[in-house]
């Protein structure tokens, strides 16, 4: 059984930061990754991270969001700098399967930028 639920989420003005969290029951040591939703658009990949703390970006959020994992707490972090209004959307927290390919979703959460 996995289970992972985001939060941190809300609403900040653009230029402003904000920090995810990803509370998983257990990763197995899996890669764990953030995915993205905006309004009328589809799911997009915004960042991911290996067990060892590999990570790699979309280009749209590179120097501006970083990826973290805390293996201890089964917990998986975005910390969302400098945002932008187009980065509003619902995050979703992701774990790869065993096969590799992200199939473990969480609930989302809700980031809106303000202009």
């Amino acid at each position: 059984q996995v289970q992972l639920v985001e939060s941190g989420g809300g609403l900040v003005q653009a230029g402003g930061s904000l920090r995810l969290s990803c509370a998983a029951s257990t990763t197995f040591g899996r890669r764990m990754g953030w995915f993205r939703q905006p309004p009328g658009k589809e799911r997009e990949f915004v960042a991911g991270i290996s067990w060892r703390g590999f990570t790699d970006y979309t280009d749209s959020v590179k120097a501006r969001f970083t990826i973290s994992r805390d293996n201890a707490k089964n917990t998986v972090y975005l910390q969302m700098n400098s945002v932008k209004p187009e980065d509003t959307a619902v995050y979703y927290c992701a774990m790869e399967r065993d096969q590799g390919g992200y199939a473990y979703w969480g609930q989302g959460t809700q980031v809106t930028v303000s202009s």
